[in-house]
This record gives C-alpha cells, sequence and structure tokens, in this order.
C-alpha cells in the first residue's frame, strides 16, 4: 500500500483541531483521522490523544500476536483501541475543568492483506476507492443523518442543513461508546477524511481527483486546495491509502 495524509486548519478556523496518524507494519498499515471538538483547546487535545492511545493499544495489540492476525483478532483489536482511546480522553475531560465536554471523533481502518477493517465514531469519513468511483462505507452519527434515516429530510437537502455539524456519538463525552465496525474487500485504496473535505468538495470533484493518474500525495494535496478554494469553513484532513498496482 502506498499512503499519504495530511491536514490543514482551513480558511476560516484560528486553530486546527483535527489530528491523524498513518501507521505501517511489515504487511500491514493502519490510519486514523480525529476531528476534535470542545473549547478553545480540548477539541485539539482531544483529537490527537484520541489518535495516540488508538494507534498505541493497536500496534501493541499486532506486535504481541504471535500468529498472522485474523478477522475477529483483528475486530477485537481495532474496537479496544476505540476504548482506550474513549477511556482516556473522558478521564483527560473529567480532571480538567477547562477541558469538559471535550471530545473527538474517530474514524480508522487497518488493512493487512485482503483484509480491511473499518472503525468509526461520529461524522469523519470512509470511502473504498474502486476504478469507478468511492463508495461510503462508514454512516455519520449525526443530527442530519438521522433526519434522513427517518424520512424527515431528503439527503440533498442535508448536505446544507443548518444543523449538520451536530454529531449524536463522540469519543471522551461519556465513559463508553459504541463504534461501528465494517469489512471491506475489492478495494484498490480507501480515502479517510473530516467533514472538512466533505462539507466543501463536492464528491464528484472528489471522485474526478482520486481517479487521476496523480500520486496519492498529489491527489491529497488536490483534495485539501479544492476544499479550500470553495471557502474552506472547517479544518481539513484527508487520507488516502492506495495499492501500488492502482496508483497512477
Amino acid at each position: 500500500m502506498i499512503s499519504y495524509g495530511k491536514t490543514d486548519i482551513g480558511q476560516v478556523r484560528s486553530e486546527n483541531q483535527d489530528f491523524f496518524g498513518i501507521t505501517e507494519g511489515e504487511d500491514w498499515v493502519s490510519a486514523v483521522v480525529c476531528d476534535g471538538m470542545g473549547g478553545a483547546a480540548g477539541g485539539s487535545i482531544a483529537s490527537e490523544l484520541a489518535v495516540c492511545v488508538y494507534t498505541d493499544e493497536l500496534c501493541k495489540a499486532v506486535s504481541l500476536e504471535n500468529e498472522e492476525p485474523n478477522r475477529q483478532f483483528i475486530k477485537n483489536a481495532m474496537i479496544n483501541a476505540v476504548a482506550k482511546a474513549n477511556a482516556e480522553v473522558f478521564r483527560r475531560a473529567s480532571s480538567d475543568s477547562e477541558l469538559v465536554g471535550m471530545g473527538t471523533t474517530l474514524v480508522a481502518c487497518f488493512t493487512h492483506g485482503k483484509k480491511t477493517g473499518v472503525v468509526n465514531v461520529g461524522d469523519s469519513r470512509l470511502y473504498g476507492v474502486t476504478g469507478e468511483g468511492l463508495k461510503q462505507i462508514t454512516k455519520d452519527h449525526s443530527y442530519v443523518q438521522y433526519l434522513v434515516d427517518t424520512g424527515r429530510i431528503t439527503e440533498e437537502e442535508a448536505l446544507n442543513h443548518p444543523k449538520r455539524n451536530i454529531i449524536l456519538k463522540a469519543l471522551g463525552i461519556g465513559s463508553e461508546v459504541e463504534p461501528d465496525f465494517f469489512w471491506i474487500e475489492g478495494f484498490d485504496g480507501v480515502l479517510l477524511c473530516s467533514d472538512g473535505l466533505i462539507n466543501y468538495l463536492d464528491e464528484a470533484e472528489i471522485v474526478r481527483i482520486v481517479l487521476s493518474d496523480a500520486t496519492a500525495e498529489e491527489k491529497v494535496k488536490l483534495l485539501i486546495d479544492g476544499a479550500n478554494e470553495n471557502g474552506g469553513g472547517d479544518n481539513i484532513t484527508v487520507v488516502l491509502l492506495m495499492r501500488e498496482a492502482n496508483n497512477g
């Protein structure tokens, strides 16, 4: 796999509260993106803490596994890493009055051979990449997604809904959290991103860039530039993992 990630403050925010991490082993790759929230400093602390704890816990589990990681091991390791990250963000928020209420989204994947496990909490997303386009794998834990699911608004109305930034689930706001988990196969790569990309760059343009002949690094930079050119009203984080044979 070829991997590249980048985070950008955008054109409006005074601080970047996104954080990401990419870790590569001999035959596996782990990637995680977090979008923090809460207070002047809370969001950036929550997102960085969540990425670091999640990554440390997952890598520790993988390093201690003597056999090739199977599906059950990968799923358990990823969910346990999310639980550890949630507990640490919650502990930190509970112990500092200036950080009360801080939290963060989390979307992550672990790729080993043809197996890719995906875990998410909040509205940061993961898409599978094919030669035809993108397939959204994760489902937003957001108020607007709830309205869509219950038939109160359409997908088109959700794009510009005034409450589209309200999320219903996040790391660190409670002592426990229940993430969604998915298995994906048959993709040329995966795209992880915060909502700063999704909300400021049309999906058709995202697809055009991801399927271009540019390198992974160039694609990530083009995606972020596009979101900034369209207003860049939020922090923008993009991580792209592409299988070498399909990376232009």
